[in-house]
Order: C-alpha cells, then sequence, then structure tokens
C-alpha cells in the first residue's frame, strides 16, 4: 500500500479543520456532517492503514542532509493511532451536544479537527525532527481550545499551559539535539540509536541530558512537578478537557517519552543507570501525589484531572521499568486508561450539562435523575480502581507483574505506590457516585426535578466506552498479543 495515506490521514483533518471558519454553512446539521465525517474519513483511512501497514516511509519535507519531516509507521505508532481513532469520532459526536451552547463553534471545531491531525503526526513520526514538529504544532493548535469561553480563569489556565508546555518542549530541545549529535541516525530504531562504542566519557553527559529530555517531554503528561497545568486546563469545554486529559496532549507526552526512551537513548544505555533511579523515582511520587490531590479536591472535573496525573504516570513508570514486560504493561494502560478516563470525563460533562452541577457535594439525588450517565460513571470508576473483570485491572497487573519481576527495591517501591493509588482512587471515585444515589437527610430535589439523562449524541459514547471496559477486561488477549508484538522487538 503507498505511503501516502500517512500524509493524507495527518493532513486531512489540519485541512478540514482550517476551513471551517470560512464554509458559509446554512444550517448548523451541516456543519455538523462536515466535521463528522471529515473525522470519521481520517479514522477509516487510519484504520485501513493499520489494517494494511505501509512498508516504506513518506518524506513531507526534507530540510538537509538526514533532517527532515517524514513519517513511517511502526508497531508503537500503530498503538496510538488506533487509540486515536477509535475514540475521536465518538469524541466529536459527544462534542456536537455539549457546544450547542457554547458559542463560537466554528473556530472551536476548526482547533478541534487540527489537534486530530497534529497528534496523528506525532503517533506516525518517523524521527525525532518530525516529533518534535508536530508536538509543537499541537501546544499551539489546543491553546486556543483552553482559553476557548475567554473568562479570566479559562485566560489564566492557557497561559499557565502555554508557559509550561514552552519550557518542556526547551528541556526536549535539547535531548534532540544531543540525539541527532551522538546518534547514528534521527530515525526511530528499536533498541536506540546511540553508539554505544564510541561515546566514551560522553555517557553522564548523555544520561543528564536523557533526564532532561525526559522531563520536558513530561510536562505534557503531568509528570510532578509539572501537573499543576492539568487540572487548571479543566476550566475547558469538557469536549476538549476529556481529550487533553484521556487522548490526545498527555498521551502524546507518554508516547514521546516512549520513543526517546526505548528508540532514541536506549535501554543499554540507561537501564541500571543513576538516570534511571531518578525519572522513577519522580514517576512514583506522582503516582501518590496526584491520587493524593485527587481525593481533596471537590471540583468534579479537578477530581478527574488530578486522577489523571496519577494514572499518567503509571504508564511512565512502567516506561521507566526499561523491560519488555514493562512496556506492555505502559501500553496497556495507555489503551484502557484512554477509554476509563474519557468515559469518565464525559460523565462529569454531562452532568454539568444538564443540571450545572460542578461539585461533589452538590450530586445528591442526581443518580436517580441521570441513571444511566450515574450507572456508566460507576463502572469507569470500578475500572480505574482495577476491579476485576474490567479493562484497569488488566493494565494494572501487567505493571505490578514487571515491576516485581525486575526484582529492584524501587520497583517494589512502585508496586506499594500503585496499591496505595488503587486505594485512594476507590475512596475518590465512589464517593462522587454514593452522593449522587444517597443524598443527605432532608435531601429536596426541586431545584433537579426536570434534570435528566442527555440525548443520544452524549450517551451512545457513553455506552460504547462502557461497553469496551467490560470487553477488554473480560477478553484482553488479542490486545496485548499485539502490544507483546511491539515490546519484543525491544530485547
Amino acid at each position: 500500500m503507498s505511503a501516502n495515506i500517512m500524509m493524507i490521514a495527518v493532513l486531512l483533518p489540519v485541512l478540514a479543520g482550517v476551513l471551517i471558519p470560512f464554509i458559509p454553512f446554512k444550517k448548523r446539521i451541516w456543519m455538523m456532517g462536515y466535521i463528522e465525517f471529515m473525522v470519521l474519513l481520517t479514522s477509516v483511512l487510519t484504520l485501513f492503514m493499520l489494517l494494511n501497514p505501509p512498508q516504506e516511509n513518506f518524506v513531507l519535507f526534507r530540510f538537509t542532509g538526514n533532517l527532515s519531516i517524514s513519517f513511517r509507521l511502526d508497531g508503537l505508532g500503530m498503538v496510538f493511532a488506533g487509540i486515536l481513532a477509535s475514540l475521536w469520532p465518538l469524541a466529536t459526536l459527544y462534542s456536537f451536544e455539549y457546544m450547542k451552547h457554547e458559542g463560537h463553534e466554528k473556530y472551536f471545531f476548526m482547533f478541534y479537527v487540527m489537534t486530530y491531525g497534529g497528534t496523528l503526526g506525532i503517533a506516525l513520526a518517523e524521527d525525532i525532527l518530525t516529533m518534535y514538529f508536530f508536538y509543537e504544532m499541537l501546544t499551539l493548535v489546543t491553546l486556543p481550545l483552553i482559553m476557548h469561553t475567554l473568562s479570566r480563569e479559562a485566560i489564566l489556565a492557557s497561559r499557565t499551559y502555554l508557559y509550561y508546555s514552552l519550557g518542556g518542549a526547551a528541556f526536549a530541545f535539547i535531548g534532540m539535539i544531543f540525539v541527532l549529535t551522538y546518534g547514528t541516525t534521527s530515525v526511530f530504531v528499536p533498541g536506540g540509536v546511540m553508539d554505544m562504542a564510541s561515546l566514551g566519557d560522553k555517557t553522564n553527559l548523555l544520561l543528564i541530558i536523557y533526564v532532561l529530555c525526559f522531563c520536558g517531554f513530561s510536562v505534557k503528561a503531568a509528570m510532578w512537578p509539572f501537573s499543576s497545568w492539568l487540572p487548571k486546563a479543566g476550566v475547558a469545554p469538557t469536549p476538549v478537557t476529556a481529550l487533553l486529559h484521556a487522548v490526545a496532549v498527555v498521551k502524546a507526552g507518554a508516547f514521546t517519552i516512549i520513543r526517546v526512551t526505548y528508540y532514541s537513548f536506549g535501554t543499554k544505555l540507561l537501564k541500571g543507570t543513576w538516570a534511571q533511579t531518578v525519572v522513577m523515582v519522580l514517576v512514583i511520587i506522582t503516582i501518590v501525589y496526584g491520587c493524593s490531590r485527587a481525593l481533596k479536591e471537590t471540583h468534579i472535573k479537578r477530581r478527574l484531572a488530578w486522577s489523571t496525573v496519577s494514572n499518567l504516570s503509571y504508564i511512565l513508570f512502567g516506561v521507566v521499568l526499561m523491560t519488555p514486560l514493562g512496556l506492555v504493561g505502559a501500553l496497556s494502560h495507555m489503551v484502557f486508561h484512554a477509554v476509563m478516563k474519557i468515559c469518565s470525563f464525559f460523565c462529569a460533562g454531562a452532568v454539568m450539562y444538564k443540571s450545572g452541577k460542578n461539585y461533589v457535594h452538590e450530586l445528591g439525588g442526581l443518580g436517580w435523575k441521570m441513571p444511566k450517565v450515574f450507572l456508566i460513571f460507576t463502572i469507569s470508576g470500578f475500572a480505574l480502581m482495577g476491579v476485576p473483570g474490567l479493562c484497569g485491572f488488566v493494565s494494572k497487573w501487567n505493571l505490578a507483574k514487571a515491576a516485581v519481576e525486575s526484582g529492584t527495591s524501587l520497583a517494589y517501591a512502585g508496586v506499594a505506590a500503585l496499591l496505595i493509588s488503587a486505594l485512594l482512587t476507590a475512596i475518590y471515585m465512589i464517593t462522587i457516585s454514593v452522593r449522587a444515589f444517597f443524598p443527605t437527610k432532608g435531601f429536596d430535589d426541586t431545584a433537579i426535578r426536570d434534570v435528566k439523562d442527555p440525548n443520544w449524541m452524549m450517551t451512545l459514547p457513553l455506552a460504547v466506552f462502557v461497553v469496551a471496559m467490560v470487553v477488554f477486561g473480560l477478553h484482553p488477549q488479542p490486545v496485548l498479543r499485539a502490544l507483546e508484538s511491539v515490546a519484543s522487538v525491544m530485547q
């Protein structure tokens, strides 16, 4: 199959998004049809590409020498692209109903659709320069989404996001320069591109650069101490926060860290060094810190945001174990967390949209008014806790198994962090459901008398997500086999 399809899949949503403000749609439903068609077409192209992977690369633009903007589909890219192609059409459908009364819809959807292309560019990047280019593009196209409402809170949140992202990109840029300088190629190669025989006394310097690069890319993955931008970004409309916290931005951060760890610097250089210890300590701290902050947070979306901070470091924990089994655990949580968290965010958004309630203590009685939403939210909470039979258990089991197999004291500390996080997750997620279904004594439901479940455009994506959580939980073998084949090339 021609490699041109990779270029089309990346550029189609970018160009389709740019055109949205300039097309004179006479009816809103025509705009909705155009947007959904373009998103679905991109997803169909992407899924077709995953089923029929092109064997060659596609060079979009060549600068000089081996520096170019080019695409290539490998196993790791297939994982991320598959997540995007599966979730984006459902997220777009949900957003049509949510954004009905938000205003400035054309500009919102322009950047919303462009974000799809930018994130696919990261997934399909052949080399570190291409990945970095689309990583920066992702910052620029998501910034207007965060500040969409133009409220003071939104502007401050977007400013924080921009500062953190630019700072992280600066450290990532340093890492890219060193990879280009000391690597045998700029292209991603399983096992890394560093020529170990010629490094000499540069090894310690490269370890320092790896830590800087890891921290730079981990800004989008919301690792402590760079995590405060993520809860603040919750001021954006829910379709944006769901993509930020579950699919596009944070997963792009985790994905880029996997790339530089396994495909650029390489575990032969990193494993067993002080650099591995430093990044693992930061990740373990983040796991506990994120869920602790979620426990004390009373705003629904910010509570879920802090939960994301913790869960993203589950993925990073599997990455920094630097073993094939650890990578399987990281990738499985990357896939399953995307489904669990976008579901929980969309449930929260549906509650806020239909009732106007934003805080946990305001949810009393809503479980009986919105039974579909809160039932699905409860199941997503069980999945995030790691209840057997749901997908969250599978990925957490893989991570714990990989940590025990590695046999280091720091890995065991990571297992303890996972157990602590599971307990705190149970508390902060189930508290919401209990409050919704069992209001306090003397509760008066007059204020929520007219509240009900949202229409099909919101409930259909939720139903698909909850089915996926159950199916992946009961029958994860096909997904795990695919992820194991990706990780096996690292041996």
